[in-house]
């Protein structure tokens, strides 16, 4: 026994290592998909002081996320479960403005609604433009052929 004990301790050692918390504070993303994803959890979750973390502050977001919340708030308990349980997908990302201006177009297990959210850094964090959910023209992001008028 005394010959593995150094291994033993080392071993020990290693893991409480590999599991000491790294996690970044709240409101802090890596980048703008890690921002999408933190934002878009925390809503679904409920925790909507963490989501605005993720927010880009100014009136008309701070406003619709009070919608979100009141709406999230006077849900039923199985609808709030259902979003809590729900997973994050996915769907599409558009880099507008490489480095700076992302859009994200995504849904959650739950519902499966599609919804698309834009993404900014300013001052170097990357942070939520609610605003773009509910105020874009819904074909915004797809191209479509112009028609031509046939009236003459």
């Amino acid at each position: 026994m005394q010959k593995n004990y150094p291994a033993i301790v080392i071993v020990c050692l290693s893991l409480l290592i590999a599991c000491k918390n790294n996690d970044r504070p709240a409101g802090k993303s890596e980048n703008d998909i890690d921002a999408a994803r933190n934002f878009i959890r925390a809503a679904l979750d409920g925790k909507f002081d963490d989501a605005r973390k993720y927010l880009l502050p100014d009136s008309i977001n701070t406003n619709w996320m009070d919608v979100a919340e009141r709406s999230f708030r006077n849900t039923d308990a199985e609808t709030k479960n259902g979003y809590r349980s729900a997973s994050i997908h996915i769907h599409n990302v558009n880099y507008l403005i490489k480095d700076s201006v992302t859009v994200v177009i995504y849904s959650n297990s739950f519902k499966n609604d599609h919804d698309t959210l834009k993404i900014l850094k300013q001052t170097g964090q990357w942070l939520v433009d609610l605003k773009y959910l509910y105020e874009h023209d819904s074909d915004t992001l797809s191209k479509k052929p112009v028609n031509k008028d046939s009236i003459k």
